[in-house]
């Protein structure tokens, strides 16, 4: 009884061990991601994406990764949460700031502090905050690739026909906090990517299943999505079968 005991007292130990240090990883994940009708004239573009920060402090290990790797960085949503000092969250912006172009959507635990703070910390960092707006970037051949960002979903804030009118015919890329923005895409959107964080992977899994679906690419039928597991967690420090990701996001045209 007592050795029984001690195994299940020893593999819930090791169990929370691996728990925790999932949870504390520094990974930047490398995808190439193939998609039809994608302009030639942006091929190999590198993205930076990171999401769900939340309480945590990026790693600088991960700033030196990607510094001079990427051609923009993208936060998608959760950059804070409640009770987290805007100090420490400038600290986060400064260091992003500092590989590029910065691109921001809001979360729904960015409206848990003071929205209008952050607000403003962003703007004087210099980061573009995509609140159903969209910003066009041309190549040297004249071709358009439009990046969108929506507010968040869980306040109703998100106007995706907004986002569109802001854009152009070009090829377009979307962001937004929460995945289930995909139910509003329409095939007349012209949407080619979807890039989403929120649910974390579903954090923790057991035997292959999670409260929500495991993160990563897949091909939506009139969207390509990708959603990160994100770099922080909210409530329980600890994740399982979902490790904590950011990731270098190389864009090329799948002809």
């Amino acid at each position: 009884m007592v050795f029984f005991l001690l195994l299940i007292f020893s593999f819930s130990l090791l169990l929370l061990i691996k728990m925790l240090n999932e949870a504390k990883r520094n990974d930047v994940i490398k995808e190439t991601i193939y998609l039809s009708d994608f302009p030639r004239g942006f091929n190999g573009t590198k993205v930076f994406f990171i999401s769900d920060i939340h309480k945590r402090d990026i790693a600088p290990s991960i700033i030196e990764e990607v510094k001079g790797a990427v051609d923009l960085v993208i936060i998608a949503g959760d950059l804070t949460e409640k009770d987290v000092s805007i100090k420490k969250v400038e600290r986060n912006i400064k260091k992003l700031v500092s590989i590029g172009p910065t691109y921001f959507v809001w979360g729904n635990n960015d409206y848990e502090t003071n929205y209008r703070d952050l607000d403003v910390c962003l703007l004087n960092n210099g980061v573009k905050i995509l609140d159903n707006t969209a910003v066009t970037f041309s190549s040297e051949s004249g071709e358009e690739l439009h990046l969108l960002g929506l507010d968040d979903m869980s306040r109703n804030r998100d106007n995706l026909s907004l986002a569109i009118s802001d854009s152009g015919s070009g090829y377009k890329i979307l962001v937004c906090h929460d995945p289930m923005i995909g139910k509003q895409i329409k095939k007349e959107h012209n949407i080619g990517l979807v890039l989403a964080g929120h649910t974390h992977g579903g954090q923790i899994r057991i035997f292959g299943y999670g409260i929500a679906p495991k993160a990563g690419m897949k091909d939506k039928g009139l969207y390509k999505e990708f959603i990160s597991n994100g770099y922080g967690t909210s409530r329980i420090p600890l994740r399982l079968g979902a490790p904590a990701q950011t990731h270098i996001l190389e864009l090329q045209s799948k002809e």
